[in-house]
């Protein structure tokens, strides 16, 4: 089917929070067609992973209809300061919310970074409404842990400079996407802390999983062991690609979409 390569934004659709936090959403390709949810990375939003990686293009080419999210903190969703409004939970939450109010199920789900970390959680707690899922660069651990709290928050209060060569990351990462709000997505990382000291991944999910990462990203061999661990997975290498770069690989798509097609007549 023709659709352009890169496709233009639509106005969003709002869908409300348990907590009254709007989340903006976006739909491209037939409304009948089965649909893939797609969930992005932290400092990231559904254009920056999804729209201009190609993804939402090769999607809907290939027969899939695409919601996208900008999860809470991120792109035009709210973005409160309070990291409390940031737990896993939350981010789980505002995923139900978003099928409830399009009322699609089961969908497909598309996930990287903390994205994918949500989209493990979904696939378990809300197993009877994702089928498939593609997870991306997926966290052990906890979510953003090694990102220096102090040491952020010092840099947004008066310009001090950030010298932890993993938080310097995290900072460039937020201050290249537009109309980001670094204290929010400084809230989102503390927020990721509340609960269990050694966050557990919980019961691995049992629907077709495919987890896939950059063969540079310092993350490989944790999301290799994920892998592991699914009943109904598979893992993909990404060749050369760190984890900045990696949605973007031709080979991540061409498996990723690969998978989410599969079943399809």
């Amino acid at each position: 089917m023709s659709f352009p390569l890169f496709p233009e934004m639509p106005q969003p659709k709002y869908v409300m929070s348990q907590e009254g936090l709007r989340i903006a959403t976006y739909t491209w390709g037939d409304e009948d067609a089965p649909t893939v949810m797609a969930v992005h990375g932290f400092a990231s939003n559904c254009r920056d992973n999804w729209v201009n990686t190609g993804w939402v293009s090769r999607l809907v080419r290939s027969g899939l209809r695409v919601m996208g999210v900008d999860q809470r903190g991120h792109g035009l969703s709210d973005k409160p300061y309070d990291a409390e409004a940031y737990t896993m939970p939350a981010l789980i939450a505002d995923v139900e919310a978003v099928l409830d109010v399009y009322l699609v199920d089961p969908v497909r789900y598309l996930g990287y970074s903390l994205g994918a970390r949500v989209g493990w959680h979904v696939s378990t707690e809300l197993q009877g409404r994702v089928e498939r899922a593609v997870l991306g660069g997926i966290p052990d651990g906890r979510p953003l842990g090694r990102l220096d709290l102090e040491q952020a928050n010092a840099y947004i209060a008066d310009g001090t400079p950030v010298t932890d060569p993993a938080t310097q990351n995290y900072v460039r990462l937020a201050e290249r996407v537009p109309d980001n709000d670094l204290r929010a997505l400084v809230a989102l990382a503390g927020g990721m802390r509340f609960g269990d000291e050694n966050p557990d991944m919980g019961d691995a999910p049992r629907q077709p999983t495919l987890v896939a990462a950059g063969t540079v990203d310092s993350i490989f061999e944790d999301a290799k062991h994920l892998a592991s661990l699914l009943p109904n997975g598979a893992f993909v290498e990404i060749p050369g690609r760190h984890h900045f770069n990696a949605p973007g690989a031709r080979q991540f798509k061409d498996a990723g979409i690969d998978f989410l097609t599969a079943g399809l007549t």
